[in-house]
């Protein structure tokens, strides 16, 4: 997971909207999810080489083809997965929603 720090220079200073503890222990209670981690740069290429997973995996709005690290995820026999992207249901939309209301 991006860093609280990494969450703010991609989304802006009023994100996240979950500290990264928070972020952590939600993600690492799914049953499917062996280990869960962060980094504090941008660009997850640099904890993606140093733990060379078996499975990477992003949000729907990512092209499998585009996501950092996939190139070097494939080249190890890894497998990279693009979830399903479900429109209106981001955090952003959700942030809209609430300010509307």
């Amino acid at each position: 997971l991006n860093s609280d720090h990494s969450v703010r220079e991609l989304k802006g200073h009023k994100r996240p909207l979950n500290i990264l503890k928070d972020r952590l222990e939600v993600i690492a209670a799914l049953e499917a999810v062996d280990f869960v981690t962060w980094f504090g740069e941008i660009n997850p290429l640099k904890i993606i080489l140093k733990l060379r997973p078996d499975i990477l995996v992003k949000g729907g709005d990512w092209d499998t083809t585009k996501m950092v690290g996939a190139k070097e995820v494939l080249s190890w026999g890894g497998k990279v997965f693009s979830l399903p992207f479900i429109k209106g249901k981001s955090t952003t939309q959700l942030i809209k929603k609430i300010i509307k209301l």
